[in-house]
């Protein structure tokens, strides 16, 4: 495994982001970094608190699907933020952040990562990372936000989640789709710092500050797809997100569907949409 160096991304860290990190801690082992900050006291308005690690033991994804990856194979990171008030379209914060994750990806020359709706990392039609988002109600209108976010950096052999659903079986990794692997602390240094950028600009403008950098990510976007809805399955082509954050499925002759929550159980090969 590798030792994260605690006081080296911090001070990699941006002035502004840097200013508001109240507490961060770097663990060698953890069972979940969500599972902690969950279980801390939440930061004050506008403050941040961080947890990172290389070796998650009981990581948590959405649905109580688990996070998998062998020990020092990735890095995964949680960070917790407090709204002065709620944002009045929260549901759309895990896609903003998502869009953070590739913007601090590509400032370390990596490309070509997309999103799959609501929270997947996809490079090279696999499973590259996911995020998950979790809410604790404050007083007086207060918010605090938990998400943390998984990144495979190098598995080594690729190993194959056969309990996972469809397509989350194939996974990638850094390793796979850059000819250098970014310095972990660097990575981690990066990526805290657009995230943390993330909730600011989410508080100060909500999802419209981020919905125009969707399109060019969106994996799901021409393809067929089938979402599992906590009422029914919906089946159609995948026609982008709305202003909330919401997919939309084109199902034909004009219908259109926005899905609000749910899971994609099958994304097909890449077509047109009329």
């Amino acid at each position: 495994m590798i030792n994260l160096d605690a006081d080296a991304i911090r001070q990699s860290l941006g002035e502004r982001v840097g200013s508001r990190l109240a507490a961060f801690k770097a663990f060698p082992e953890i069972t979940s970094t969500n599972s902690y900050l969950m279980q801390q006291s939440a930061p004050a308005p506008g403050q941040l608190h961080v947890v990172i690690t290389d070796n998650q033991t009981q990581g948590r994804g959405r649905h109580g699907r688990t996070w998998q990856s062998p020990p020092g194979s990735g890095l995964c990171l949680s960070l917790a933020y407090s709204f002065e008030q709620q944002p009045a379209v929260l549901s759309a914060l895990t896609l903003a952040l998502g869009l953070g994750v590739i913007d601090a990806l590509e400032s370390l020359g990596v490309t070509g990562v997309q999103l799959k709706w609501p929270n997947d990392l996809v490079a090279a039609d696999g499973k590259l990372g996911g995020i998950l988002t979790e809410t604790q109600g404050r007083s007086a209108g207060e918010i605090s936000v938990v998400t943390g976010v998984g990144l495979n950096v190098d598995l080594g052999t690729k190993p194959d989640f056969g309990s996972e659903p469809g397509w989350t079986r194939h996974v990638s990794d850094l390793a796979g789709i850059v000819g250098d692997v970014p310095c972990r602390d660097e990575l981690a240094a990066r990526l805290i710092n657009r995230l943390g950028e993330t909730f600011f600009e989410y508080e100060a403008g909500g999802f419209g500050r981020f919905i125009h950098k969707w399109p060019e990510r969106d994996w799901l976007f021409g393809r067929e797809v089938t979402i599992d809805t906590p009422q029914r399955q919906v089946t159609g082509i995948g026609a982008g997100v709305d202003g909330d954050g919401a997919l939309l499925v084109d199902k034909g002759a004009g219908a259109c569907s926005r899905i609000t929550s749910g899971s994609v159980v099958i994304a097909g090969a890449r077509g047109a949409v009329e």
